[in-house]
């Protein structure tokens, strides 16, 4: 049994006979004919009931039908697998990202899209989701890694990888118990904070506001990191992502909100107006398929 045996039986298939199958194929009927006839000696069953206007299928060409298409479909994949692989290869990565990425492992990512495609060039540039927006307009990034807000500008699209949480962060010992807090209950207290334009900037004050105050904000810093290191020396409180407060760092108490207070998912982020290329599609699968892997099974 050849390959190319069981392309013709298709096309005659759903062409319903052996001239528009011979058309579509570009080759002469007679060749058609003659490798249907030679797949149905190997097979030892007819497949095919002909008749002086119209081929139709036998019970064995149905089944043989259903299986060459699967085949068919399985070498195709194969070439658009070798496709993509060929043009990934060739290329180059760039991405930005935040500090605060929540569950995704960004090291353990790269490594992995690195021993797969290791002549892909990558490119790694972090800071604030409104400077790395920008450059992903401009084409400086391919890419950004970063909490998908739901006001995300519409000229971008976001894919949603992975939860995240708001905790009040306060110095260890400055208000008694760990349960649950009201944000206004701390509305006297020096907050410390990212600039504005960052993400977690826009929520204190959203928050603050629903809860009746401004915030005052003395203490402005780069990286959540920075944040939980400034809480924890007793400077301020701050509002901080669950992963960032609860992660490896200087102790500082994490304190649910109530009510709560939501944060957006962290995921990837592209232009509406420019194709994903070949090695930032890879990527992006890798990682929706990691985070698919990793959440618990759902009945």
């Amino acid at each position: 049994m050849e390959l190319r045996q069981l392309v013709y039986f298709e096309a005659v298939a759903r062409h319903g006979g052996f001239s528009r199958a011979a058309e579509q194929l570009r080759i002469a009927q007679p060749a058609v004919s003659a490798q249907i006839k030679r797949l149905e000696a190997e097979l030892g069953s007819p497949l095919l009931r002909r008749t002086t206007r119209r081929v139709t299928l036998t019970q064995a060409g149905e089944l043989v039908l259903a299986r060459a298409r699967s085949i068919l479909g399985q070498v195709e994949g194969t070439r658009t697998d070798l496709d993509e692989l060929a043009a990934v290869s060739r290329g180059h990565l760039s991405i930005g990202a935040t500090q605060l990425l929540a569950g995704l492992d960004l090291p353990g990512s790269l490594a992995r899209f690195h021993h797969r495609y290791p002549a892909v060039t990558l490119a790694l540039r972090t800071g604030l989701i409104a400077d790395l927006l920008a450059d992903l307009e401009t084409g400086q990034v391919d890419v950004v890694l970063a909490p998908v807000h739901p006001d995300l500008p519409g000229g971008f699209r976001g894919l949603p990888l992975a939860t995240e949480t708001v905790v009040l962060a306060t110095p260890p010992g400055r208000f008694a118990g760990t349960g649950p807090l009201a944000l206004r209950a701390v509305r006297h207290e020096p907050f410390i904070c990212l600039r504005p334009g960052s993400g977690l900037h826009t929520i204190l004050l959203a928050a603050a506001a629903a809860a009746g105050f401004t915030p005052h904000i003395p203490f402005q810093t780069h990286s959540p990191a920075s944040i939980r290191e400034l809480v924890a020396a007793g400077l301020g409180v701050a509002l901080l992502a669950g992963s960032a407060a609860h992660g490896p760092g200087p102790a500082v108490t994490a304190r649910p909100l109530r009510p709560r207070v939501t944060h957006p998912p962290v995921g990837l982020i592209w232009s509406r107006h420019r194709p994903l290329s070949p090695a930032a599609r890879a990527w992006q699968q890798q990682l929706a398929a990691g985070q698919h892997r990793g959440r618990p099974a759902t009945t």
